[in-house]
């Protein structure tokens, strides 16, 4: 079966490489692109079209999937018009706030969604090794330093979040330290978190792990945004069919 993509953001840095990727992929055709502001741009040979037209456009082009990384306001605008579509959405938008994260929730009782803070699975791979590294090393100190490109908007990265998570998990930590200034040494089980913006950085994330004279580092770095956005066209095969529910990149990993 071919899966008929939707990309929204196509002439952005993130829809560019979908709309590369799902050309790439054997499975996979582009069927609609939309934009903010198009300006009668193609993209890989897929003309690019106003997003103000999505919803006749989906109506029109019957997308299986719709692959989404723009910001959180529009990603839900987006994610409602797939619902009232029956169609999957898929996400690397990150930056939600509560409201969102509900509205993501309230769209997967009805079609499927799998939103990701990242798709390359070498971050998986990071998520799935750092809570047992950190549960191992009870009483080190942790600290956190993420970097990306100047124009990332949120901070901590979606990615961070979710290591941050999985390492609050597996110790006894006091709270999350942002930054440093002044006279300012650790105090009792902080994670220091450091965001680093700056140049044209794909992205990287790096947890450091130290005490008794000893220090373990575990990163990843994308050197190539191609990455993400083949985890999501990998994730949009996958989903394609399934019940409607919320999931994770991590469901298309396991699989």
């Amino acid at each position: 079966m071919t899966v008929r993509i939707g990309v929204t953001g196509a002439t952005g840095r993130m829809g560019r490489e979908v709309i590369a990727a799902a050309d790439d992929h054997a499975d996979c055709e582009v069927v609609l692109a939309v934009n903010r502001d198009p300006d009668d741009e193609t993209v890989d040979g897929v003309d690019v079209e106003p997003a103000a037209e999505f919803e006749s456009l989906v109506a029109d082009r019957e997308p299986t999937v719709v692959i989404d990384f723009t910001g959180p306001a529009s990603a839900i605008d987006y994610a409602e018009t797939c619902v009232a579509a029956g169609i999957a959405f898929v996400t690397g938008t990150t930056g939600f706030d509560d409201d969102q994260n509900a509205a993501l929730e309230a769209a997967s009782e009805d079609v499927p969604v799998l939103d990701a803070p990242n798709f390359a699975r070498g971050v998986q791979a990071l998520l799935n090794v750092v809570g047992e590294a950190v549960g191992n090393l009870p009483g080190y100190d942790v600290e956190l330093v993420e970097t990306h490109h100047n124009a990332k908007r949120d901070a901590p990265s979606g990615t961070a979040k979710r290591l941050l998570s999985e390492i609050e998990a597996s110790g006894d930590f006091d709270g999350r330290t942002h930054g440093r200034e002044g006279e300012d040494p650790r105090e009792g089980a902080e994670i220091g978190v450091h965001a680093l913006r700056a140049g044209d950085v794909t992205g990287e994330h790096e947890v450091v792990i130290a005490g008794n004279h000893e220090e373990v580092r575990l990163t990843h770095r994308a050197e190539d945004r191609g990455v993400f956005a083949a985890g999501a066209v990998d994730a949009a095969v996958w989903i394609a069919g399934r019940k409607a529910g919320r999931y994770e990149f991590a469901d298309v990993i396991d699989e």
